[in-house]
């Protein structure tokens, strides 16, 4: 008689969310909420502010009454005053479109400690990207190096998440890097008030880098800053001579970095420090995102105290 044959079932691999996030994680961001701190426009009704005036209950303010306005926004007590007639205006209730600018040039590859500056700026975009749908917003991408490669809009819902998700992991690190120049291009795309949330190790120039977060505060658009590192990018602790290589070039060199360390730190720290600054003279939240911590504690600890410093 002949032996059946077993075939093996292999489980398929995870893919959108769940390639990014565990059921625990979702559950603990899920509580989250990530707020815009300036006036927003959107497309659905929300807890964030808009300049469009509506009929939410917070009052904007008063314009003289024409013919055609509704009676029942008569201010009575200031025609009491003054005896003429004026109607209330309100903010209307918006919801917040926010667009992640993810950076997948080939330095964002690197990784020390087994989890690359990608893989880290992935699990990170994930978890905004819940957080946000979560809340009924909408979240959009701009997957970038040297120029924007994948451009999604904003949309409030879990399969559009679930794509955003799948089309990040379809484009692993590759390309030079031309922060400046992508996020210009992102600038000119958005074209109404969002919120802009920058994954990128910034290993730019930070004048240009600058001046292109600067074209989005020009247009009134809120924006985040998340700058992904890894530790040894950053505190340069190697116990002997390495060869370096440039990811993006392929240019190598050797060196000892035990003699370098503390003038690699005091110029890594004054770099770091550029970009931190600007970020503060722009009203920009700035944070140096450490990829040998938890994106969901990052997350948490940075949502929980911008809620606390927005009240």
């Amino acid at each position: 008689m002949p032996t059946p044959i077993q075939t093996e079932h292999k489980t398929p691999p995870k893919s959108g969310i769940a390639a990014y996030l565990t059921p625990a994680e979702m559950h603990s961001l899920g509580r989250l909420v990530l707020h815009s701190r300036y006036v927003v426009e959107g497309n659905l009704t929300g807890a964030h502010r808009s300049p469009l005036r509506g009929a939410s209950s917070e009052f904007a303010d008063h314009k003289a009454y024409a013919l055609g306005d509704d009676l029942k926004h008569i201010d009575w007590k200031v025609l009491g005053r003054t005896d003429r007639y004026f109607v209330k205006r309100f903010e209307d209730e918006t919801n917040l479109r926010v667009y992640i600018a993810l950076d997948h040039s080939k330095s964002m590859a690197y990784g020390s400690n087994g989890t690359t500056k990608y893989d880290f700026a992935c699990h990170l975009a994930a978890a905004i990207g819940y957080v946000v749908t979560k809340a009924k917003d909408s979240i959009g991408l701009f997957l970038h190096a040297d120029k924007v490669d994948v451009q999604m809009e904003a949309r409030n819902s879990f399969q559009h998440l679930n794509n955003l998700l799948r089309k990040v992991a379809e484009y692993p690190p590759d390309s030079t890097t031309d922060v400046a120049e992508a996020l210009h291009q992102i600038a000119g795309g958005v074209h109404k008030r969002a919120l802009i949330v920058v994954i990128s190790d910034l290993l730019d120039n930070e004048e240009g880098v600058t001046r292109a977060l600067a074209h989005f505060r020009k247009q009134h658009h809120d924006v985040i800053v998340f700058q992904v590192l890894d530790p040894m990018e950053m505190d340069l602790t190697y116990k002997k001579g390495c060869l370096f290589e440039d990811l993006e070039t392929g240019e190598t060199i050797a060196a000892d970095p035990r003699g370098l360390a503390r003038d690699y730190e005091r110029v890594f720290s004054a770099f770091l420090d550029r970009y931190r600054q600007a970020c503060a003279k722009m009203q920009i939240d700035y944070r140096i995102a450490r990829t040998d911590q938890s994106v969901e504690t990052f997350v948490r600890a940075y949502l929980e105290e911008r809620r606390r410093l927005s009240k």
